[in-house]
């Protein structure tokens, strides 16, 4: 039953955000287009409920040609960063597409991040459940810390919040994305993995 109301909600909420946030979407289309000519939506196969691969939509926020699985930009002086899409990445505005996913019925509102498809092979099998659930436009490793988690920091939270999960939380959760957006927190990642940092403690890096 929690399931059933969950997915009628996601619907109901992602719809009137779409039908509210359409003059902004259609804005931020138009400046992609006109100040980077190139596709507006950045599309890419993420992992989904169960392990199940989808399509992942988001504005496009790099220049064309960059490689899209190369390192998560450290700060906003990236060089492979458009003018637009260094402030869409600050207010967190590049995920709007996501509502779509929504829709589609291959997210939720909230929800463990969806992440590349190549990273299941990486979790354990505690990690891995975080597929057990649909992957959310936001979560709670988005308001506990967002990018600035390793993603074993990340995994631990996301697992945390499978136990969990509650209407109640997603609520609190929602609210608490607000702040951060607003905040700009967390939005580039430092990095990437714990054993980033251990191998740089050996100078190995």
């Amino acid at each position: 039953m929690r399931g059933f109301c969950k997915q009628i909600l996601d619907i109901v909420v992602s719809l009137c955000m779409v039908v509210l946030l359409s003059p902004v979407l259609v804005l931020i289309a138009a400046l992609i287009k006109l100040t980077d000519n190139g596709p507006v939506i950045f599309r890419q196969k993420r992992a989904g409920k169960d392990g199940k691969p989808f399509v992942f939509y988001k504005f496009r926020t790099m220049k064309t040609g960059v490689d899209p699985f190369g390192a998560s930009p450290k700060s906003d002086e990236d060089p492979r960063l458009t003018k637009v899409g260094k402030w869409l990445r600050e207010y967190s505005l590049d995920e709007l597409p996501q509502l779509f996913n929504v829709l589609k019925g291959d997210m939720s509102i909230v929800g463990p991040r969806p992440l590349y498809i190549s990273q299941m092979a990486e979790w354990n099998e505690r990690q891995k459940k975080r597929l057990l659930v649909k992957p959310g436009l936001t979560g709670l490793s988005q308001v506990k810390g967002r990018a600035s988690l390793t993603q074993e920091a990340k995994s631990d939270i996301e697992v945390e919040y499978v136990k969990n999960h509650s209407l109640w939380l997603d609520m609190k959760i929602v609210v608490r994305t607000f702040g951060v957006m607003v905040g700009k927190k967390g939005v580039y990642e430092k990095r990437y993995s714990e054993k980033e940092r251990t191998r740089g403690e050996k100078g190995l890096f």
